[in-house]
């Protein structure tokens, strides 16, 4: 019903920014949260930044002060910016699309690499 496609993922080196995208289409009506996950190995999935459709913004301390999340809506697209990268950053980061919870999402996209060099 509705499909996520991230872009933007790559190696960076420590320091550096990168910009990801996340583009939605489908049935995007009852969406009302987007947000950025992201997975390292051995490690569980967390949420990194959401954003509502009212406004409202929820950051992982991780990522407060270096990383934002915005959105076009007349493109249906979220964003990531990254600032400041540091080599813990580096996982698979997921694009998510929920209803309700922003911790429990209704739709992934399948990810984008994000590797952070020392």
């Amino acid at each position: 019903q509705v499909r996520l496609v991230e872009s933007g993922g790559g190696l960076v080196q420590a320091g550096g920014s990168l910009r990801l995208s996340c583009a939605a289409s489908g049935s995007i009506r009852s969406i009302n949260i987007l947000g950025w996950y992201r997975q390292a190995p051995g490690k569980q999935r967390d949420l990194v930044a959401a954003l509502t459709d009212s406004g409202t913004t929820n950051y992982a301390d991780s990522a407060k002060g270096r990383f934002t999340i915005s959105r076009d809506n007349a493109k249906n697209t979220v964003y990531l910016q990254m600032n400041s990268l540091k080599p813990e950053d580096t996982a698979v980061y997921y694009c998510a699309a929920a209803r309700v919870n922003w911790y429990r999402p209704d739709y992934w996209g399948l990810g984008t690499q994000v590797t952070v060099s020392s």
